[in-house]
């Protein structure tokens, strides 16, 4: 690779990898165009985000026309019609048609807003100072220092003295984290009794919410939940009148084959739900957290702390017009067919179960993890990208940490597309072998 890249490459602060990058030159739907004349399928989505592929026409012809109207306006200054447009639209296609709606910038800070009006909502309805938020030990919820800190990603957040006293409060209901607890048996829906645990622990009456991926993502690679696991976490959190938190910035619009990822089971709607990788899809940064209406209105209460996170970029309209782009491509998918292909994806990759590279395949609609044997990660990474094929790594839980590949194409892949993605993976694996 050309020296001279590689010198500037060194001064630009990203994360990197033990393989080399690739020149890309051109990129539609599901594939990147090499500048050598090859071409890749993104078979995780990017950093699971490109939710609708690349080259959206949809999308362009959003932002095109907000940008012809006006590129900025502070939503206190202007009159946010193609926020509300985009907060109609969303709140629809999840289900919550009457919800009320925060947006930012990223997930991180759609964490951070989610809290922030947790904490809000508790304290003025129950004229006590919650502040506490319980999260997971196999969790990842964001970048900031008080989402790494709060979290349960390790890896991301290696120093103790780096978190400021904050912490994961419950273990998952994952073999790795909490097998012991059931003497080597799978986990069930009693893991929830951790959670109560946990706030009873710290007192109800300081306690805002229970942050909660509803199926695991980049930390651990894609676990879901036992039957029943959610709609008793919920239960709990009611009891003691604490709110539920979903962080779904992964999971949500269709990732896992539903609009949101808790609509796989019943009884577990939350208060509150984080919205942000699907519905930007790469091609905006945004995050979006959606309130219940029955606890919206202490929003507006008098006594009621300033809106968190409500950043210059917040609420920026060529953002919201990306995001109804994304909503348009998402609306015209053939979900008959979508979900067939989602179906046809896992049971191509279940199969690979049982060679000797891998060691569990679980997931579920277009979000799968693939958890290989230790120390073969990188081998097998090379090994796909050689047959045109990009995927995004895991680290996740146990000693030694579990490791494998995040499998998650675009949406809008086609039957050939995931044939050509589990064709490459499975040669893959048995050159491995």
């Amino acid at each position: 690779m050309d020296q001279h890249y590689l010198s500037r490459r060194e001064r630009l602060l990203t994360s990197s990898r033990p393989l080399p990058d690739f020149d890309v030159v051109a990129a539609s739907g599901p594939w990147l165009h090499r500048a050598d004349g090859r071409r890749v399928l993104d078979g995780s989505s990017g950093l699971l985000c490109v939710n609708v592929g690349q080259s959206s026409p949809a999308v362009l012809a959003r932002i095109d026309q907000q940008f012809s109207r006006y590129s900025f306006g502070g939503a206190a200054v202007v009159q946010p019609h193609i926020q509300m447009e985009l907060m109609d639209r969303l709140c629809r296609a999840v289900g919550r048609p009457e919800d009320s709606v925060a947006l930012t910038t990223c997930g991180t800070l759609g964490v951070e807003v989610a809290v922030g009006l947790a904490r809000n909502i508790t304290r003025v309805r129950d004229g006590k100072l919650r502040g506490d938020i319980l999260t997971s030990n196999l969790s990842y919820h964001g970048n900031s220092v008080f989402t790494l800190g709060v979290a349960g990603n390790q890896i991301r957040n290696p120093r103790p003295e780096d978190r400021y006293g904050l912490g994961p409060a419950f273990p998952a209901p994952y073999p790795p984290t909490h097998g012991h607890a059931h003497e080597g048996h799978w986990c069930d829906a009693s893991c929830a009794n951790e959670v109560a645990r946990a706030i009873d622990s710290r007192g109800a009456e300081n306690v805002a919410a229970v942050l909660i991926e509803p199926i695991n993502g980049t930390t651990g690679g894609a676990f879901v939940p036992p039957g029943g696991y959610l709609r008793r976490v919920s239960e709990i959190c009611r009891e003691r009148d604490v709110l539920v938190i979903h962080d779904e910035v992964l999971t949500g619009l269709w990732r896992t084959g539903t609009p949101l990822a808790s609509h796989h089971w019943d009884g577990c709607e939350p208060e509150l739900v984080i919205l942000s990788k699907g519905l930007g899809a790469g091609y905006v940064g945004v995050g979006a957290v959606l309130v219940s209406p029955e606890i919206a209105p202490l929003l507006r209460h008098k006594d009621v702390d300033p809106l968190p996170a409500m950043g210059t970029m917040a609420t920026h309209p060529l953002m919201a017009a990306a995001c109804l782009g994304v909503l348009d491509e998402l609306e015209s998918l053939d979900f008959g067919a979508f979900t067939a292909r989602g179906e046809r994806l896992g049971t191509s990759l279940r199969s690979l179960t049982g060679w000797a590279p891998v060691r569990d395949v679980r997931g579920v609609g277009h979000l799968y993890g693939v958890e290989v044997t230790p120390g073969l990660l990188w081998p097998l990474m090379e090994e796909c990208e050689r047959r045109g094929v990009f995927f995004y790594p895991f680290t996740g839980a146990g000693d030694p940490r579990s490791e494998g590949l995040v499998v998650a194409p675009p949406l809008n892949s086609s039957g050939e597309d995931i044939d050509f993605l589990t064709a490459a993976l499975t040669d893959a694996v048995v050159s491995l072998s």
